[in-house]
């Protein structure tokens, strides 16, 4: 490990951690489409049977492949602000990437058996909810330093983050009683996102103004 001069490590460096986050995102969505796939070698019958079987797999991708884009977002955004990458807000970053990776497996799980089974289901709630609750721990720790060097606005990034806690949360127990309902749910966290957003920029321009 690189030292600086008083022997103590060097802070990562905010553009190497930025390339890593990019890269590990890129794969999770490529993995994501690689799980939609038709067998080959159907005869016409069971090609139109099996076309009809992709659309859960479809809907599983396109769901976690927004929710990873908002996720790609949202950590540039914070590691953006950060004042520093090095110690705890560099593990919790790498914390929230490892759960990053695994998305395509709940995301598989979701769409072969998120009609009947519930674990399935919360599986998938509670690994988003996971790395919700990773970055939020991150965003606190990253603004605790941010002040003392006068770093950026965090409010905006937090109330985001938390409103993906709420909705993904409390799927997890809905699952086990009502798995159909859950993921409905999962759909309320759009317009949330959408008056959150609209609020951050009306506040942007009120500042800029």
């Amino acid at each position: 490990m690189a030292r600086v001069s008083n022997g103590s490590p060097s802070p990562a460096r905010p553009d190497r951690l930025i390339t890593l986050t990019d890269g590990i995102f890129a794969i999770a969505m490529t993995l994501l489409a690689l799980e939609v796939r038709v067998a080959p070698d159907l005869d016409s019958g069971q090609f139109h049977a099996a076309l009809r079987e992709t659309v859960p797999q479809l809907a599983a991708y396109a769901l976690s492949f927004l929710i990873l884009y908002i996720f790609w977002r949202d950590q540039r955004q914070i590691l953006l602000m950060s004042a520093k990458t090095g110690g705890l807000p560099q593990h919790l970053a790498l914390a929230v990437l490892g759960v990053i990776a695994l998305v395509p497996f709940p995301t598989s799980l979701l769409a072969e058996y998120g009609d009947r089974e519930p674990l399935a289901v919360a599986m998938y709630a509670a690994t988003i909810c996971l790395i919700d609750l990773l970055a939020a721990r991150h965003v606190r720790d990253a603004e605790r330093e941010a002040k003392e060097h006068g770093v950026g606005e965090w409010r905006d990034t937090a109330a985001d983050l938390g409103a993906t806690i709420v909705v993904f949360g409390a799927s997890v127990p809905i699952a086990f009683f009502a798995p159909q309902a859950a993921m409905w749910w999962w759909l309320a966290l759009f317009p949330a996102k959408a008056v959150l957003g609209r609020r951050e920029r009306l506040r942007g321009a009120r500042r800029d103004g």
